[in-house]
């Protein structure tokens, strides 16, 4: 199953299908709330900052506690945020 290298959503969950590069063109790293016009959302954050972004909109969305703080520990090994975690 491919994930979002930023998120680590499962692409298919994805309602856009892929964030857009800035040609317009699917990019099927990144989903389309991470990525959008080559460019993430948000601009430059740290994963740090980003975690705690993405575990308040899960619980805003119903997600448990638990759930969003245990699927957000895993973001430093994804892609975008690898060489910056380190």
């Amino acid at each position: 199953m491919e994930m979002c290298q930023s998120c680590g959503m499962p692409m298919n969950k994805d309602p856009q299908d892929g964030g857009t590069n800035v040609d317009g063109s699917k990019n099927k790293k990144y989903c389309s709330y991470c990525y959008q016009n080559g460019a993430f959302v948000g601009g430059e954050t740290t994963v740090g900052e980003f975690q705690e972004f993405c575990r308040k909109k899960m619980i805003e969305n119903g997600t448990s506690k638990l759930f969003a703080w245990l699927f957000t520990r895993g973001m430093k090994r994804l892609e975008r945020w690898n060489n910056k975690a380190k």
